[in-house]
């Protein structure tokens, strides 16, 4: 089944929490905290690989979940960090963030690209003892991986496309010149997946062609099978636009009009695609349907030839003109990401509002510091009414006008007010 749409899931692993310890040896008194630091979470990477042409795989696995880090343990060893994982898509598959739509990145290498990165692992007590508090006895939490949904969208990649409404010998062409084997039929609508295949120039030379479903009128707002399909051919370097001699000479213009405005409605970039168009069912034509063909291909001043699938006329010439025409046509460079992750800089480390009968203290830096503070121990909860005073979270508070007993909430964690 092809399958060329889908949305996942992804998240990387988190963070190994580190260890509260301390050094037991014989004769050794008082040896102090040795707790090592959590591991590092997997991160969350995809790869383009050849021997997938479709994003069938992800039709029911819809979760990737990365390993996430040990944690830390005595002796100050430091947990093992979790497996990266990484997930195989089709060339030209473009990864997008599913709550915005942006594009993350496209996949167009074999070079693993990183999605979302793992948390980093919490701090073991080793890492709080000073000269001052030499018997520290909390830790940090490990950090949580990024993760969210994801919308893989398959864009193949061919140097030709062959456009044309349903029926135009599209498939027969393809399977004429490649070893492609398309479906064949004299019905409307016969392909419904888009068929590749390696088009040979001569012993050195080849390029891919790529047929897709008909296209009709309306495509672009839904109608027929194209409009499913367009996007395929937004990496063509050049499209071929077949056109079916035996309708009559008089519709050419109309038909050919009728495509291009489906492109140009579906994008811009499709419209200003260099085109050659193909004449096809040659062998069905007399001598004076071709001729008022040729005049009216002649009209129009693009590049044409005239063939036939099935005799094999024409066909050469049509191989030889289209591959000198994409040998001056740059190959498409990869579509420029658009996401923008979020800043967990500390720019603007929090702020402070009330909600009803309580303050609440949000922002991406009192985010990070909750998520990596143990509220259940006593030492890590002074660590962070430590953080909080230096870093003038209470005098914010009293500047909001928070009073004695009053609920503050930090991140879901609250405590009453007290001076």
């Amino acid at each position: 089944m092809f399958v060329d749409y889908t949305k996942i899931y992804i998240k990387a692993g988190d963070g190994g929490h580190g260890a509260v310890s301390f050094h037991r040896e014989k004769y050794v008194a008082a040896g102090g905290p040795d707790g090592g630091d959590g591991g590092k979470g997997g991160d969350v990477y995809f790869c383009a690989c050849r021997n997938l042409n479709t994003l069938a795989d992800f039709r029911y696995h819809k979760k990737f979940i990365a390993e996430n880090g040990e944690n830390g343990k005595s002796k100050k060893m430091t947990g093992r960090g979790g497996k990266d994982l990484i997930v195989k898509v089709p060339f030209g598959t473009l990864i997008r963030d599913a709550a915005s739509g942006a594009l993350i990145k496209d996949i167009c290498t074999e070079e693993p690209v990183l999605i979302a990165k793992g948390g980093k692992g919490g701090f073991g007590n080793t890492r709080f003892s000073t000269s001052t508090r030499q018997i520290s006895r909390f830790s940090k939490l490990g950090i949580t991986g990024e993760e969210f949904e994801v919308i893989l969208e398959l864009k193949v990649i061919a140097d030709v496309g062959l456009l044309g409404f349903p029926n135009a010998g599209k498939s027969t062409l393809l399977s004429s010149v490649s070893g492609a084997r398309p479906k064949i039929a004299d019905y409307p609508f016969t392909t419904i997946t888009p068929s590749l295949g390696v088009v040979r120039v001569d012993d050195e030379e080849s390029f891919v062609m790529a047929d897709i479903p008909g296209i009709i009128e309306g495509a672009s707002d839904g109608a027929g099978l194209g409009h499913r399909f367009l996007r395929h051919i937004e990496r063509c370097r050049l499209l071929l636009h077949l056109i079916d001699l035996s309708e009559g000479a008089e519709t050419i213009a109309s038909r050919i009009e009728a495509i291009n405005g489906e492109l140009l409605k579906f994008s811009k970039l499709l419209s200003e695609k260099k085109q050659i168009i193909v004449g096809t069912k040659k062998e069905v034509c007399d001598e004076e349907m071709l001729e008022s063909a040729k005049k009216e291909l002649e009209k129009l001043g693009t590049p044409y030839f005239l063939i036939s699938a099935v005799t094999g006329e024409g066909l050469k010439e049509l191989i030889s003109g289209t591959w000198e025409a994409i040998k001056d046509i740059p190959v498409p460079e990869e579509f420029e990401p658009t996401y923008q992750p979020v800043d967990n800089s500390d720019e603007q480390k929090y702020t402070v509002r009330r909600v009803n009968e309580k303050y609440v203290v949000e922002g991406s830096w009192i985010e990070r510091i909750m998520s990596t503070t143990d509220t259940d121990d006593y030492e890590s909860l002074m660590n962070l009414q430590k953080l909080l005073k230096r870093e003038g979270v209470f005098k914010a508070l009293e500047k909001a006008g928070v009073k004695e007993n009053d609920t503050v909430d930090l991140c879901g964690f609250e405590f009453e007010y007290v001076y």
